[in-house]
């Protein structure tokens, strides 16, 4: 591209878990948002088995940034080639390898490489490019060593679950609510604080203040919206104090005889932490489990029941 200006990096980090576990990890684009901080949702588009294209939103910088990668996965030679089509602004191309080395049982090395292009008369979008790239490459080799390291762990870590409501009402109310979560604080008792912002048309921060038996927790999530498909997606970019990752999805499907609504949630349980001291859970994992799973889904059923009275209450469907 005339008067494009190419930069590039390598990183590397060593991993005390098997080669296999490490290619995994990075392999799974569908956990991306839950195992790496600045992704907040990833689509696959097309997978054959090796070569895959993916829609990813990813905080960048603090800018939510968006854009199509094409990754090709080689499960042999453990290495994953990525290029971005068409790349997020200011960028003007980028493309680079993840190549995983074994260097005994449980010792492995990570190397990133990649190459990006800005334009050359912009010396700002170099800079920034440069920053967003480096700190973006760092935060995700150092939480991929550390899930990679817990790769025995990770069974009782993730937590997966999703509840579900039968509504008989238009699918359009109940996406409206859910939508709509600023109005929250008036309408559902557990949420006390819920303010909303939507700088980008379909993308909503959010900080929210929820009360449980043992007091008030404030969680602040991006939210993704697509209203066509009757989904939102979501990530907590300051997750609940027990939780060290935790993404979802409401997803409003309709069909002849009504609409089912789902609240899905994926997480990744913190360790040993101060909360779970208090709560006289330190030490005990699957407690801490038990406890997260009844409180999301407690909570995810109350606004469940609440878009159906939403929906079912503005007009009688017969």
């Amino acid at each position: 591209m005339s008067g494009e200006r190419v930069e590039g990096a390598t990183h590397t980090v060593e991993v005390a878990a098997p080669a296999g576990v490490v290619f995994a990890v990075l392999a799974d684009a569908t956990k991306l948002p839950l195992y790496f901080s600045p992704y907040v949702h990833a689509e696959r588009l097309q997978f054959d088995g090796a070569t895959e294209r993916l829609r990813l939103w990813t905080l960048v910088d603090g800018q939510l940034k968006s854009w199509t990668s094409r990754r090709h996965l080689d499960a042999v030679r453990r290495r994953i080639d990525f290029r971005q089509e068409p790349p997020a602004a200011p960028l003007t191309s980028m493309s680079g390898t993840l190549q995983v080395t074994e260097h005994g049982p449980r010792r492995t090395e990570l190397q990133l490489r990649y190459h990006y292009g800005v334009d050359a008369a912009r010396p700002a979008d170099r800079a920034w490019a440069e920053r967003a790239a480096h700190d973006t490459s760092r935060t995700q080799l150092a939480e991929l060593k550390s899930y990679a390291e817990r790769w025995n762990r990770l069974d009782d870590l993730v937590l997966s679950f999703e509840e579900a409501v039968r509504v008989h009402g238009p699918a359009e109310l109940v996406y409206d609510f859910l939508y709509r979560a600023g109005d929250w604080p008036d309408l559902v008792p557990h949420v006390t604080r819920a303010d909303l912002r939507e700088d980008t048309p379909g993308v909503q921060h959010m900080t929210v203040e929820t009360l449980t038996e043992y007091g008030c927790h404030s969680t602040d999530s991006v939210r993704i919206c697509f209203p066509h498909a009757g989904r939102i997606v979501h990530k907590q970019t300051v997750p609940h104090v027990l939780l060290e990752a935790h993404t979802g999805e409401w997803s409003v499907v309709p069909d002849e005889r009504g609409v089912t609504v789902l609240a899905q949630h994926s997480v990744v349980l913190r360790e040993d932490g101060p909360a779970a001291a208090a709560l006289g859970h330190h030490g005990d994992l699957a407690r801490t489990r038990r406890h997260v799973r009844e409180e999301l889904g407690r909570d995810s059923r109350a606004l469940l029941a609440h878009a159906k009275r939403h929906a079912e209450s503005a007009v009688r469907m017969l």
